[in-house]
């Protein structure tokens, strides 16, 4: 199956999934799955962080290295973490490094700000693709006031579209929209020329974005939008427990 591009996913509806591990990254490289998000959710779903705040870039650099080793076909974009992207130098620098280390197609990074619109145009004009990503997000959880449907009101819907075309005009290829009201993602999808990728935001987007782990169960509370296609977590507690219980002769 042929790698995407920035070009190519502009005509697809966009599958995207996320990945943290070398296996598990070589099982998404002969599927169809559009795009692999190496996401700092990789604190909490494989850290045990609290927030994904604590991730660093240090560890965005592990994981992501070891999406790509496992999934060379696949075009993945890797998390900037908290913190990396503070200041437009130490964005620049970061990107980079994250870019470079791990051989990944783009980075991401969240909000809309001036100072995130700047580090948006020059990384692209060196060569960084960059995937925007607003409403909800995790690394700004604790200055948004906790996790919420965003886009609820006029004044939020309006925000919400200034900032997903401020995104595209500073040079993203594609914006993430997180926990967003599901007609303020179609009015945004329906304006913008390049793709949006919904997580809990409704049927309008042009691509979706879960979390494997949710996906297949492996965590025992996932999101309310997601609805898991099996239970990974169960099944692996019961194998392990019986290993433990009954087979111990089998491995002698």
């Amino acid at each position: 199956m042929r790698k995407h591009t920035i070009r190519s996913l502009k005509n697809v509806h966009i599958n995207m999934l996320t990945c943290y591990d070398f296996q598990t990254a070589q099982i998404l490289d002969k599927s169809a799955v559009d795009i692999i998000l190496v996401g700092d959710s990789v604190g909490n779903v494989i850290l045990g962080y609290e927030t994904t705040i604590e991730v660093s870039l240090d560890e965005m650099k592990i994981f992501c290295a070891a999406v790509k080793r496992g999934a060379p076909n696949k075009f993945v974009v890797g998390d900037l973490p908290f913190g990396s992207y503070a200041t437009y130098e130490d964005a620049i620098n970061n990107a980079i490094d994250l870019f470079k280390s791990s051989k990944v197609e783009a980075i991401k990074l969240e909000g809309a700000s001036e100072t995130n619109f700047k580090i948006i145009k020059r990384l692209t004009e060196i060569g960084i693709p960059v995937m925007g990503h607003i409403g909800l997000m995790p690394q700004s959880v604790h200055s948004q006031g906790g996790y919420y449907k965003h886009g609820k009101t006029s004044h939020e819907k309006n925000k919400l579209m200034q900032e997903a075309i401020a995104l595209e005009d500073a040079g993203c290829f594609a914006v993430v929209l997180e926990c967003v009201e599901s007609d303020a993602s179609q009015v945004i999808t329906e304006k913008l020329t390049i793709p949006t990728i919904g997580i809990g935001s409704g049927p309008f987007c042009q691509g979706q974005v879960l979390v494997l782990n949710d996906l297949l169960g492996m965590t025992p509370n996932a999101p309310n939008f997601v609805k898991p296609l099996a239970n990974f977590y169960l099944e692996k507690s019961k194998i392990i427990d019986s290993y433990l219980n009954n087979n111990h002769d089998t491995y002698n």
